[in-house]
């Protein structure tokens, strides 16, 4: 029949071929193998697939990994957890945002830092930087094995520094502090504290909702520019305000779970960590002028529209940026500046407590010639606390700021230098015949029985200006405060202080110091002039106290509390300052102090006002009852959604 004719035709090869390609020639079909485009721009040089492109294999597993935790939570699940490789895109829609340093590192990366610190401890310091930081491998070791123990176990982390806070203290603050700074970025392996950067302009206010807690009390912020006497370390500097804050609540009694460390993150200066491949911050300049001050206010309206009642303390920050902004937010929040106004009645309540140890009264003050080697934000912080204190005692301002020689790198500073701070100005030298004159002629002119070290500049006080300090104060014991943070910028040792002094310097310094052997055999103790004895009382009885400022009167009263404190037995030894073995009934009677101005000043509210009308032993006792003690509690679960 005529159709299986067909069939058997249709069925030869050669004639399927045929018929195929008249079919495609028709209906403009493309053969197989070839692609036909629409749009002309769509076209190669070949409608063939290039036949370097690998076979498509579909994927055995999936290319995403579902996960039901955001947040911290997520950065404490060690299957999920990426640490600081987490990309942007992650960071945003996993809630991480602000949680982890600024720039995402590579795995490749995370893995070369390891075998680094595997193969070479980072912990392990050389001898020769030993002598200039102050701070050896067992200190280092230390802050590792109590930093492991925060990581696991934070309850038992701070009863430990509760039990031992004498011997701790220095391994969670200054001077160890100073060299995890400057090796943060190699120390770096759990995320703690928060991180706003220049890139987050925009997204502060939604971004702080990441972090966990409801009700934070305490922050501390710095941006990394002015970190000790070390200078720019941009992101690095975080290590600041977590070592702050373990004194927060160490001390002061802050719950550790309402505390909040922070860093700014605009850049840095400082070349060597831009250029290093495991530095976590932007890699660029730091940001300055109107546009450094939009980012912080941007950041400082965020924190405070969340937690309004929450003490935000700026810590660390370059001297063109640390007053400007101390006095740009401090009539609006609960806001002050540790370096400017902690250091400086750290420094008055160290006066007057070398006073006490000469049996001279408070007033004696105003009798003092003083000589402050540091003209930058802290240097003169404390000569404006210090003259504020002479105004107390019954000099006029003019007549106290004549009691000051101010020398910076330049030298003394007269009128007849033009290119002066604002700050610096009220403490200006009259006589121009001097200006640049040097320290040691300062001392040989002038006769200072005080001389404070604020520059953080290393040994300026060398033996012949500590002799010819002594030499010209021989009707008083002279008072020697190296106040500059590590050890490796303090302008002298107490060693080099009471050996050229032969015994009679009252001293003190800003990091601590072992008691001094002197030729005689016997042993001089030595004071620290530490901010630790004063912020955390001011945080506390402002923060108690709802007091919203933090005024120049309620500083002053922490300066005049802390002395008071000082046993009879210890000012028989020379020492200015209490026992930090007493920290906590120090913080909390200094925070009564605080408390007890803002009263006066009608500035206390919330039950501390009503405290106030009973005395300062039930504000005390008040106080004491709310200071934070770690103890484990009993422990129940809620089902999420429940009680939330």
């Amino acid at each position: 029949m005529w159709w299986l004719k067909l069939r058997r035709r249709w069925a030869q090869p050669r004639r399927w071929a045929q018929l195929t390609r008249g079919l495609q020639a028709a209906s403009n079909i493309p053969p197989r193998g070839f692609v036909r485009y629409i749009h002309e721009d769509d076209r190669f040089s070949t409608d063939r697939v290039p036949e370097d492109v690998p076979p498509y294999i579909p994927g055995q597993e999936s290319p995403a990994y579902v996960v039901r935790k955001t947040g911290y939570d997520l950065l404490k699940d060690p299957w999920c957890n990426k640490g600081s490789a987490f990309p942007r895109s992650e960071r945003d829609r996993l809630g991480l945002r602000g949680l982890l340093p600024p720039r995402s590192l590579t795995m490749e990366l995370q893995v070369a830092r390891f075998m680094q610190d595997y193969h070479h401890p980072v912990h392990f310091i050389p001898p020769e930087d030993v002598e200039l930081g102050g701070v050896t491998s067992e200190m280092a070791r230390r802050w590792k094995a109590l930093q492991a123990l925060h990581d696991r176990n934070e309850t038992l982390f701070y009863r430990v520094l509760f039990e031992n806070f004498t011997e701790m203290a220095p391994i969670i603050y200054t001077p160890t502090v100073g060299w995890v700074c400057l090796n943060f970025h190699k120390l770096y392996r759990r995320p703690r504290g928060m991180y706003f950067s220049a890139a987050d302009r925009g997204d502060m206010a939604a971004m702080v909702y990441n972090w966990p807690q409801r009700d934070v009390q305490a922050i501390v912020v710095t941006d990394g520019s002015r970190i000790l006497g070390l200078g720019d370390l941009g992101v690095n500097g975080l290590g600041i305000p977590i070592g702050k804050l373990d004194l927060y609540c160490a001390a002061a009694g802050f719950s550790p779970s309402k505390v909040l460390p922070v860093v700014i993150d605009v850049g840095t200066n400082n070349e060597t960590l831009r250029a290093n491949p495991h530095y976590g911050g932007l890699r660029c300049s730091r940001i300055t002028g109107p546009e450094y001050f939009s980012i912080v206010d941007e950041f400082v309206t965020a924190v405070m529209s969340r937690w309004p009642n929450a003490i935000l303390q700026f810590e660390d920050f370059s001297i063109d940026h640390a007053v400007p902004l101390l006095e740009r937010y401090r009539q609006h929040h609960l806001v002050f500046n540790d370096d400017i106004q902690g250091t400086a009645a750290t420094a008055l309540a160290g006066l007057y407590g070398a006073l006490r140890v000469m049996n001279m009264p408070p007033s004696a003050l105003t009798e003092q010639r003083i000589v402050c080697v540091g003209a930058g934000s802290a240097g003169m912080g404390v000569a404006k606390m210090i003259a504020a204190g002479m105004t107390k005692q019954g000099l006029s301002l003019a007549e106290a700021t004549k009691r000051f020689w101010v020398l910076d790198y330049m030298g003394l500073i007269t009128k007849k230098r033009s290119d002066v701070a604002n700050f610096v100005k009220p403490f200006v030298r009259e006589e121009k015949q001097h200006e640049g004159e040097s320290l040691l002629s300062v001392i040989k002119r002038v006769k200072p029985t005080i001389l404070l070290g604020l520059a953080g500049a290393g040994r300026l006080f060398n033996k012949e200006v500590l002799t010819a300090l002594s030499e010209g104060c021989p009707h008083q014991r002279p008072i020697i405060f190296p106040m500059s943070n590590p050890t490796s910028r303090m302008e002298c040792t107490a060693e080099e202080a009471l050996r050229v002094t032969k015994g009679r310097a009252i001293f003190a310094s800003g990091s601590p110091q072992q008691p001094v052997q002197m030729p005689d055999g016997g042993t001089v103790a030595v004071s620290q002039a530490n901010n630790m004895y004063i912020f955390p009382g001011i945080a506390l009885g402002s923060f108690l106290g709802q007091t919203r400022v933090i005024t120049d009167d309620m500083l002053m009263a922490a300066a005049e509390a802390l002395p008071k404190l000082v046993h009879p037995e210890d000012l028989a030894k020379g020492l200015v300052y209490p026992r930090l073995a007493d920290i906590r009934d120090i913080s909390a009677r200094v925070a009564t102090a605080v408390a007890c101005a803002a009263g006066k000043e009608g500035r206390l509210r919330g039950p501390l006002l009503e405290k106030y009308g009973q005395g300062p032993d039930a504000m005390r006792a008040y106080i004491a009852s709310r200071m934070f003690y770690p103890e484990y509690s009993s422990l129940v679960h809620v089902p999420p959604g429940v009680d939330e």
